[in-house]
């Protein structure tokens, strides 16, 4: 029987994240990807310039025709635009028991805030601790704690601890904003597990958080451990990375290669 996963996030006409990049990663790891879309945007590599959200009771039903009928081994749950919308996903998840990875999509790469103080509480109140799994990158684990942003491993470390204190289970710390040749993600559980990577130097990064985290719930659905899914998924996401150039797609900032092991 074929490993099965959801996605509950935005959709990006680009192709490069969200909706559309959590799909490409379940198909190429392997899963079956069902999808319920919280926004559509108006974007490219280049710029967002639209975006329109869907009404809440549609998001609501979305997710209860999926779970109504198809078994869903695992869900991803990403960008989340207001209080309201976190908690018509949390009502709507309530009779789900199975793994989730909750990707807090809060601060864009320009640094502004994505979601107001109000669904920071909200985030905070009632999907944090259904998560078995959150992947904050530093600015958004910063701005769930209200504290600046880690400026080392052992900050890293202390700060992802801080967020399971909040009710995740476990908490993946990822230092792509941090600088130097290593990039160095610290999975906080039971144990802590350290992930380093080379940096690539590359402008092809959009929607790396969308991919690392759906490729992760990818893994959790085919039933490897969480220490084993984050693994392998870092890796994966590692090597398309490195085949993003490749792919020469739009003027701005490129996508990964989500297929770089089926297609070049």
């Amino acid at each position: 029987m074929i490993a099965t996963a959801l996605t509950i996030a935005g959709s990006d006409s680009g192709g490069g994240a969200g909706i559309q990049a959590d799909l490409k990663t379940f198909s190429a790891l392997g899963v079956y990807g069902t999808s319920v879309i919280t926004a559509v945007t108006a974007q490219n590599t280049c710029a967002v310039t639209d975006v329109h959200p869907i009404p809440n009771a549609t998001v609501e039903a979305q997710i209860l025709a999926v779970l109504g009928d198809i078994r869903v081994d695992c869900i991803k749950i990403g960008m989340l635009g207001d209080a309201g919308l976190i908690e018509t996903v949390a009502r709507a998840l309530a009779e789900y028991h199975g793994p989730i990875v909750l990707d807090p999509v809060m601060v864009a790469k320009s640094g502004a805030r994505l979601l107001p103080d109000a669904a920071r509480a909200a985030l905070v109140e009632h999907l944090v601790p259904r998560a078995d799994l959150l992947t904050p990158n530093l600015p958004e684990a910063a701005a769930l704690l209200g504290m600046s942003e880690a400026r080392d491993s052992t900050e890293m470390q202390a700060q992802g601890a801080l967020l399971r204190d909040m009710g995740a289970v476990a908490v993946l710390m990822k230092g792509g904003h941090a600088q130097g040749e290593t990039c160095t993600d610290w999975l906080i559980a039971d144990a802590t597990y350290r992930l380093d990577a080379l940096r690539i130097a590359t402008r092809n990064t959009h929607g790396t958080g969308c991919t690392l985290s759906s490729a992760i719930a990818a893994h959790l659905a085919k039933g490897l451990t969480l220490p084993k899914a984050v693994e392998a998924a870092h890796g994966w996401l590692h090597r398309a990375i490195l085949a993003a150039d490749a792919l020469e797609i739009g003027k701005g900032h490129g996508p990964v290669h989500h297929f770089h092991e089926v297609w070049t």
